[in-house]
């Protein structure tokens, strides 16, 4: 089995759930997803890692770092970053974007070491409306960085998709139609 459907199999069995949720927005879901019990394992990590880097190098987007805002974003920009260490193509540090700066240290909003002028994608674990990779943007562009594209393991198909795109190329591994259709047919 490839990685892709590995990374899925992995996703539908640790992270979508069905039922009766209610979601930070305060509205109801038939679904959730939550995409931590799969990003945060060993076997999450080398396939995100994998899955992710080819997709960023299948898009022509040329970045030197990969990261987003903390918590979602994490797990998923050191799996790149892990991964793209020794193989053939460009290596990409992570980064993390801390939802406010520092009041104390530095004061940074951006760890990592992330360069000014750097080419970066935005990474989110789930993309719903967009708010979280919108605020990582604003810090990103405030801090003199380029945002080359936003890569997400999972678009959940409520507008955010459509709000990224109007500013930047996005791409996205899984949608909420293509698992829950997956999860439908496991189950047959």
């Amino acid at each position: 089995m490839n990685e892709v459907l590995r990374l899925q199999s992995l996703l539908l069995g640790r992270s979508v759930k069905t039922g009766s949720f209610t979601l930070s927005s305060g509205a109801t879901s038939s679904y959730y997803i939550d995409a931590r019990k799969t990003t945060m394992t060993a076997e999450g990590q080398t396939l995100i890692g994998k899955v992710c880097y080819d997709r960023i190098l299948e898009t022509g987007w040329n970045p030197t770092h990969v990261g987003g805002l903390t918590l979602g974003a994490d797990p998923v920009a050191y799996a790149i970053a892990h991964h793209s260490f020794g193989h053939t193509g460009p290596t990409l540090d992570g980064f993390t974007v801390r939802k406010e700066a520092k009041r104390h240290g530095t004061g940074r909003q951006i760890e990592g070491g992330v360069p000014t002028g750097a080419n970066v994608v935005v990474l989110e674990d789930i993309v719903t409306t967009g708010k979280s990779a919108f605020q990582a943007i604003e810090a990103i562009r405030s801090a003199d960085m380029c945002v080359v594209g936003v890569l997400c393991l999972v678009d959940r198909e409520e507008g955010g998709r459509a709000k990224l795109e109007k500013e930047l190329p996005f791409e996205a591994i899984f949608t909420k139609t293509h698992l829950l259709q997956q999860q439908k047919r496991s189950s047959l």
